[in-house]
């Protein structure tokens, strides 16, 4: 496994305590939201990469009945046991849950009415290669969902954290995130629209960037969002006492502003496979 996904694997195992907090509510809200835009049918396949704790592909079982089929697919152990434990609650056999790699996916070519990659593309060290991968197994007429996070997710919560990062441990403070690479929808397009390569079936591609905020109740609602998102990285490169100086400066700050709410804009993708 290369750096960048053993990097990945670490941080969702360790966030996935967190995951489904009730302050992380948007990991839910925007996995069905890309899931609606799919119109599934009773019966159809889905394949739900970077699955998480199921927050897409729940709904995807749900929606395709039990006569369809949807197989999640995540490197983070943690998190597929909990959204295992989810499945289970609800009475989902249709889902099955795969620990793995994308890139060692082994169904063949074609095999899915759907493929959903929602909030984890930007994780994957060549892009354009794992998209082409996962337009190989759409079938013609089904669709490839990417969804990625739009421009200044989190603010003004993210700046508030970095300064407070930068001010305890300056040489863990980055300029640079995985999804920043996305947050243009044209981005996101090219993506989409590259993925076919030079196959026969060409993809029509629509995106959309959808503007939204998710509330704090309290202040401290931001920290839970650190312990259960990619920021769990620099969290944990921390020792307890600078994790605490960290929190404590970012949830006076919050305080200190009236900060009630934190941008989560996002860029819903799908190309759809026809074959002229």
């Amino acid at each position: 496994m290369d750096d960048a996904k053993l990097r990945a694997r670490t941080t969702y195992d360790a966030a996935a305590d967190f995951y489904d907090h009730a302050a992380l509510g948007f990991w839910d809200r925007f996995g069905r939201a890309t899931v609606d835009r799919l119109d599934l049918a009773p019966g159809a396949a889905v394949l739900d990469v970077c699955a998480g704790t199921g927050a897409s592909a729940l709904p995807a079982a749900v929606r395709v009945g039990p006569t369809g089929r949807v197989v999640a697919v995540d490197l983070a152990e943690n998190q597929l046991a909990s959204a295992r434990r989810k499945a289970e609650r609800a009475g989902l056999a249709n889902l099955e849950l795969r620990h793995g790699d994308l890139d060692a996916f082994d169904e063949g070519d074609g095999s899915f009415d759907a493929v959903v990659i929602v909030f984890g593309i930007f994780f994957l060290p060549d892009m354009a290669a794992s998209a082409r991968r996962l337009w190989r197994k759409v079938r013609p007429g089904g669709a490839l969902a990417v969804t990625t996070w739009g421009p200044r997710l989190f603010e003004p919560a993210n700046s508030i954290f970095w300064d407070a990062v930068s001010a305890v441990r300056p040489d863990l403070t980055r300029a640079y995130s995985p999804w920043d690479s996305l947050s243009d929808p044209r981005a996101v397009e090219d993506l989409l629209r590259h993925a076919a390569g030079e196959t026969v079936a060409v993809p029509v591609v629509e995106v959309h960037a959808v503007a939204g905020r998710h509330p704090l109740a309290v202040p401290d609602d931001f920290w839970a969002i650190v312990r259960g998102s990619g920021y769990r990285a620099t969290c944990d490169a921390m020792t307890a006492g600078e994790q605490a100086a960290v929190r404590a400066r970012t949830i006076a700050a919050l305080t200190r502003e009236g900060v009630t709410s934190i941008e989560t804009n996002v860029v819903y993708g799908k190309a759809t496979r026809v074959t002229p």
